[in-house]
């Protein structure tokens, strides 16, 4: 279930996510910060520059905080993984339309690239992903991901999505005992969602 606001992150400093980044690998290993979600929000002015209500912006970036720790946590496990799969989230295609020529296959269940825009977000993770072995789900919600991890029994997964939806995921790859690594969007919505490509490719 993603939020019930929508976010744009895309337009704040790099050096934000290097912020996240430390504060998730200090939460994974000291179990408490002293750097608060709101001395974050506060310093990057998270809740001006994206228009958030601070209650919503304090859920977006613990959120990030969080999926950074659970990253930090899980990756020596996951470096250890033989068969992995990646989800996608089918919002992040260029198109949401039929210039998109994604095939929607119900038995996997998930779109399927036909590689028809050479600049589409998912287009080129579907690329790398499959250079490093992996299986691509490109899917149309996180409902989806149960029934595939019962059924083809990953030991390694990735999942891009909202934080949220991150985390609800996280919950039921950790209760199969499948390593899992997380990247968030930076922009969510319901088409047109964005995120990091450099982050997914250093995650894969």
């Amino acid at each position: 279930m993603p939020y019930k606001f929508t976010f744009d992150l895309s337009k704040i400093p790099r050096f934000f996510f290097t912020e996240i980044a430390k504060v998730g690998y200090q939460l994974s290993v000291h179990k408490k910060v002293g750097k608060t979600t709101q001395d974050i929000i506060k310093k990057f002015k998270i809740d001006e520059t994206t228009g958030l209500d601070l209650s919503d912006t304090v859920v977006v970036v613990q959120d990030l905080i969080n999926m950074q720790a659970r990253n930090v946590i899980e990756r020596e496990k996951f470096v250890k993984t033989q068969r992995r799969a990646l989800f996608l989230p089918h919002c992040s295609r260029k198109y949401m339309d039929n210039r998109c020529q994604a095939v929607f296959d119900s038995t996997r269940p998930s779109y399927v690239c036909a590689h028809c825009s050479p600049d589409c977000l998912v287009n080129k993770s579907v690329r790398l992903a499959e250079k490093k072995g992996y299986d691509v789900y490109i899917l149309p919600g996180g409902s989806c991901v149960p029934k595939i991890l019962k059924s083809k029994h990953y030991d390694g997964v990735v999942g891009v999505a909202c934080g949220e939806e991150l985390r609800l995921g996280g919950e039921v790859s950790k209760g199969m005992d499948i390593a899992g690594q997380s990247v968030p969007l930076i922009k969510n919505g319901c088409a047109n969602t964005v995120f990091n490509i450099e982050t997914l490719l250093k995650i894969l």
